[in-house]
């Protein structure tokens, strides 16, 4: 037994003696020797040159941090300086990297199963030089799988960082950027950075908007929804960025935490950014979690420009132009390779002089991006609304460098739609606004459509909005998919009061009647004038108890109407019983059907055509008097020439016989009937004067003889 317990302690000792020894190896070993070593395998790793230029040397001591035996035992803490990392031979820089040192500890129990657990890598005074060619060969992406696969793996929870300068060259997004990092005196809380930016972001909003802009975004902006979390994170280093992107001019500053935290979701690294793209300010606070999948980017988020489509080579949305604009919102991302997901939530804003808030969708996961989600406003100004439906004046697109001159003999626009980009993004987005403000010659109330667009194809169904005291609900298709582009629209307008469609017409507001159509119409073309030169389908149309007159057409910029009420009844006013008409329309060529005005003095007949293919008319204007009031109505009239410049005339040869207008009356059975559903009188109120004397002319089309002009005839309900 006791020569046992001598060999066992003589065992003992030596492993004792041994590991004192190693111990003694490794504490007063010179690392420096294994450099080349480090460096030959690195740069084989890594496909570029690797080297550490000065000092290798390892500390060791315990993790305070640590638990359980871990704490226990000494860690080793590896510090490397000046160390440079080469470019791939492609690229204009022959660094990629520089670095002062790379300080890194290393938790020894792990690596008995081969793994290598660093808690913080630290990098101090970086210098990093990006790059990518137009072609997409990037210097920041490392090809490491050359090699068998190792048996050794990585797991780096964090990085920290000291102040350095970061160079971009990326020929793809045409973007030269400067940026350097400080560290700051004091941390700054998560706090105190957003009270500050939201501060000058809506100073900058007022700025590019006005006044009111500011006044919008601080509404219901201390709301629990329109904050990110909160979070304990400081703010420790400030950057700087000074460059172009996409030839505009860029400056911009900022704020981030000192360690990125990799792994641990619940750590949160703090970002702040303010940054001036050309005249676009776009400015966020928030927090990154983890970055190694970019999966959780939680910020608030202030934009302000001159126009939103300016944001198309920031964002990849395509977005309508717009008159100067600011929005503040919430953003949440999960950020992954071809798979992305974005949400706007909450977000408030101004464009002109409207107001806009609600939630928006973002997705890359799909054949092509998805932009989705509910768009509100209590206060609309249609003249911010004009650019997105392509009302725009010529000098606001003059403006922009973007107006197509309508030809001197032509009245039609010829500006070609914006489909170009139509195909580059999906939408499915529904719009309301509850009132708008407009011009007092343009009595639009309130609006709601829902917008899709899928693969080119835009469809605006309802497109619904209330019009002089009525309805118009309407829907839209155009397929920008194809060229010439396709169009189709149905429209139904009920109950339009004349009195409010006219407000600034004095004469029109004693007038009590409506208005109501119908409207279904498919065309081909990228333009106005190209679609009217095309279209084919019908029209029909009913107007009551109206007022008509040179002035009024005038206002409504009807030039052709103008010249032939002028010559048949001057300047004054006339009073309209009833104006029915029911047009056909191929390839541009509108056919009358019926086309009648019912008058106190006479009634009217239009026939014959209008070409919108080369705007040209070829009209029989055929008044009965009614009685001997207006003697020089009984002779006809021609229209010839173009709509911009009409040739009005009278028809050569004898006067017309009042009786020749039953010869006419006779065809007029179909399309009154067609009319017919129109007349919708409202419950309570007189009988639509318009059903009366359809009523009277189906009659006389069925006797086949017109009743004589004056005569008395009773009412007759309409049909329904």
């Amino acid at each position: 037994m006791r020569r046992g317990w001598k060999i066992l302690s003589w065992i003992v000792g030596v492993c004792v003696a041994l590991i004192v020894v190693l111990l003694i190896v490794i504490a007063t070993f010179d690392w420096n020797r294994l450099k080349p070593t480090i460096n030959a395998h690195a740069s084989e790793t890594l496909g570029r040159p690797f080297a550490i230029n000065g000092d290798l040397s390892v500390r060791w001591r315990r993790e305070e941090r640590a638990s359980g035996i871990e704490g226990w035992v000494p860690w080793p803490e590896f510090v490397a300086q000046d160390i440079r990392v080469g470019n791939p031979s492609w690229a204009s820089q022959p660094q990629f990297a520089q670095l002062e040192a790379l300080r890194f500890r290393i938790s020894p129990l792990p690596l008995i199963v081969h793994r290598v657990e660093i808690p913080v890598l630290y990098l101090t005074q970086p210098t990093i030089d990006l790059e990518r060619d137009a072609q997409g060969q990037a210097n920041w992406n490392f090809d490491l799988g050359n090699g068998s696969p190792s048996a050794w793996t990585l797991d780096l929870h964090a990085i920290g960082f000291d102040r350095g300068h970061i160079t971009l060259n990326d020929a793809m997004n045409k973007a030269e950027l400067q940026i350097t990092m400080e560290m700051l005196q004091r941390a700054i809380s998560y706090g105190d950075i957003v009270s500050q930016q939201s501060k000058d972001a809506r100073e900058q909003a007022s700025k590019t908007v006005g006044s009111n802009a500011k006044v919008t975004l601080e509404k219901d902006a201390g709301t629990d929804e329109n904050k990110p979390g909160s979070t304990t994170a400081t703010y420790q280093f400030a950057w700087q960025a000074l460059g172009k992107y996409q030839g505009a001019p860029v400056e911009g500053n900022g704020k981030t935490g000192g360690v990125l935290a990799l792994q641990q979701t619940d750590q949160p690294f703090p970002l702040q950014a303010d940054v001036h793209v050309g005249d676009t300010h776009i400015a966020l606070v928030g927090t990154l979690t983890d970055p190694l999948h970019l999966a959780a980017l939680n910020i608030r988020l202030w934009f302000s420009g001159s126009s939103m489509a300016k944001l198309y080579p920031l964002t990849g949305v395509t977005l309508p132009d717009t008159p100067p604009y600011a929005t503040e919102g919430h953003l949440r991302a999960n950020l992954k390779k071809g798979a992305s997901h974005f949400s706007y939530d909450h977000f408030r804003g101004r464009v002109g002089g409207s107001d806009l808030a609600g939630d928006l969708a973002f997705d890359t996961g799909g054949a092509r991006p998805k932009l989705s989600g509910n768009v509100k406003s209590q206060l609309l100004r249609f003249a911010d609304l004009a650019p997105l439906i392509g009302a725009d004046s010529n000098a606001q697109k003059e403006q922009r460098g973007d107006a197509t001159p309508t030809p001197s003999d032509k009245v039609l626009p010829v500006e070609p739609f914006r489909t170009d980009r139509w195909r580059a993004m999906d939408a499915d987005v529904t719009f309301s606004a509850a009132r708008i403000v407009r011009e007092a010659s343009l009595p639009i109330n309130a609006l709601s459509t829902h917008v899709v667009m899928d693969n080119g194809v835009l469809t605006l169904n309802p497109l619904d909005f209330d019009l002089a005291g009525g309805k118009v609900a309407s829907n839209l298709h155009l397929d920008g998919s194809v060229t010439p582009m396709k169009g189709d629209i149905k429209l139904k307008a009920r109950h339009i009061k004349l009195k409010e469609l006219f407000p600034t017409f004095a004469p029109m507001q004693t007038s009590f009647g409506e208005i109501n159509g119908d409207a279904a119409i498919n065309a081909r073309g990228n333009s106005v004038s190209e679609l009217m030169g095309t279209s084919t389908g019908e029209l029909k149309l009913l107007m009551n108890d109206g007022a008509i007159s040179k002035t009024l057409l005038e206002t409504a910029g009807l030039n052709v109407a103008n010249i032939v009420i002028a010559k048949l009844f001057g300047d004054k006013t006339v009073k309209i019983n009833c104006a029915a008409s029911d047009l056909t329309a191929t390839n541009g060529l509108y056919e009358t059907r019926l086309f009648v005005f019912d008058t106190e003095d006479a009634t009217i007949r239009v026939n014959g055509t209008v070409n919108f293919a080369n705007e040209k008319l070829d009209l029989d204007v055929r008044p009965e008097s009614k009685g001997l009031r207006i003697f020089s109505l009984r002779s006809p009239l021609y229209v010839k020439g173009t709509l911009k410049n009409p040739d009005v005339g009278v028809q050569p040869g004898p006067l017309i016989l009042r009786g020749g207008g039953a010869v006419a009356l006779g065809v007029l059975a179909t399309p009154i009937a067609a009319l017919l559903p129109l007349v919708a009188t409202s419950k309570g109120e007189p009988d639509n004067t318009c059903a009366t004397v359809l009523e009277q002319m189906r009659g006389a089309s069925k006797a086949g003889t017109a009743p004589k002009p004056g005569t008395p005839q009773p009412p007759t309900p309409p049909s329904h």
